[in-house]
């Protein structure tokens, strides 16, 4: 088999990133659900309970990234993209989008993408227990700038993304 059909194969994708998420939360997902529904039933399952904690563990944090990136409506990956904007801060959210955008295949790149204008969303204290009572965190996880103007660069130029 070659590289790039091993890569493809073993690949991360929308099911086994939701499938991830839902393990580290430890919920379970019906077995009965049919196969081409289980990643959209998933990451319904995961929305609300991602929502509700102040705090992720360390190890979410990547197959978050993966099912915002994989799945495939852009309507919906900003059910993976919010929590861990509030649980991690916009900067690690956005620097993973970037990370895609720089060396990920064709579908990691328009994953990134579409996952990148979720990464905008705005904030609110009101949302989530991830703030402090008076309604303030730390302004340093938020701080974006220069990767906002690195993804820009990034995407402006074709050479770059090819991987």
């Amino acid at each position: 088999m070659a590289d790039k059909e091993r890569y493809e194969a073993e690949a991360p994708t929308f099911l086994s990133s939701a499938t991830e998420v839902a393990r580290l939360l430890n919920i379970d997902h019906a077995a009965s659900v049919p196969e081409d529904r289980q990643a959209r039933h998933l990451a319904h399952a995961v929305r609300k309970p991602l929502l509700e904690r102040a705090g992720l563990p360390e190890e979410i944090f990547m197959p978050l990234m993966a099912a915002a990136v994989y799945d495939p409506d852009p309507s919906f990956c900003r059910w993976f993209v919010e929590p861990a904007l509030y649980a991690f801060g916009r900067r690690r959210v956005m620097t993973a989008l970037l990370n895609y955008l720089q060396t990920g295949t064709d579908a990691e790149r328009a994953g990134a993408k579409r996952a990148w204008y979720c990464a905008h969303l705005p904030l609110r204290a009101d949302r989530t227990p991830a703030y402090a009572p008076d309604g303030t965190r730390d302004p340093a996880l938020d701080e974006s700038h220069d990767v906002v103007e690195e993804w820009l660069e990034c995407a402006a130029s074709p050479d770059r993304n090819q991987a």
